[in-house]
């Protein structure tokens, strides 16, 4: 007598072509993992060379600066830094008796709340609306120290408009890959040469909320050379950088 075959439960159509379906994605999400991580492996080796060229290009510089004073002091003159282009505003008062022309800047300026804090490009007209709301903000130039310990320490950046902490490369890359900043590295180079994509860089950077100055503040309704607070105080900005980093 024949043997008669064996025949299993017949699969339904539906359930062949799930799982073809789940093998295409699995297969496609394969593929997308190893070109990510052909794709990290050559970021690393990109933003290790760069973070070099430009550590060793802010080392020219201080070298160069150096060299500056020490020739200037042996012709028994001084060297004067030239002139900024990159500054650090931080709001020192609240909206209590604030005309509402000065209260639009600081909403211009994105300083919103009490010691928010934003880097600004030096030119005429940023520089004419500090001076209508100097009463109620502090500015100065940051150096690279204060620019790196606020980017690593409390940056934040914009992602499709939620704040988002930079804890990773691909954050920066993703919201300024199109401008070539990839990394933090660059986006603090941008941020203190002022250069071609500040604007971007600096839109990208979630206005700084930094904490109330360890030992306070002297006089904040006073300027600055009154021995007060307000105003521009160029480079001792960066000592009120660190009491409220």
């Amino acid at each position: 007598m024949a043997e008669v075959a064996k025949v299993g439960p017949a699969v339904p159509e539906s359930v062949l072509k799930k799982q073809k379906r789940n093998e295409e994605w699995a297969l496609a999400k394969m593929q997308e993992a190893e070109a990510l991580k052909k794709k990290n492996a050559a970021n690393r080796k990109l933003i290790f060379n760069r973070a070099k060229k430009y550590s060793e290009e802010y080392e020219a510089q201080q070298k160069e600066l150096i060299q500056l004073k020490r020739e200037a002091r042996l012709k028994g003159g001084f060297y004067v830094n030239p002139e900024a282009k990159m500054l650090f505003i931080i709001r020192i008062r609240g909206i209590n008796a604030m005309d509402p022309k000065s209260k639009k800047i600081l909403q211009l300026l994105r300083l919103r709340q009490i010691f928010n804090g934003v880097f600004l490009k030096v030119n005429k007209a940023t520089l004419n609306m500090l001076h209508r709301v100097e009463p109620y903000v502090t500015y100065g130039y940051p150096n690279l120290k204060s620019v790196k310990e606020l980017i690593y320490k409390r940056g934040y950046g914009k992602l499709n408009k939620q704040r988002i902490p930079l804890t990773d490369n691909s954050i920066v890359e993703q919201g300024l890959g199109k401008h070539g900043i990839i990394c933090v590295e660059d986006l603090i180079h941008e941020i203190l040469t002022a250069g071609p994509h500040f604007k971007e860089a600096n839109n990208f950077l979630w206005p700084f909320k930094l904490k109330a100055p360890l030992g306070g503040l002297k006089k904040k309704r006073n300027h600055y050379v009154e021995g007060g607070d307000a105003g521009n105080r160029e480079d001792f900005i960066n000592e009120l950088i660190r009491r409220m980093n």
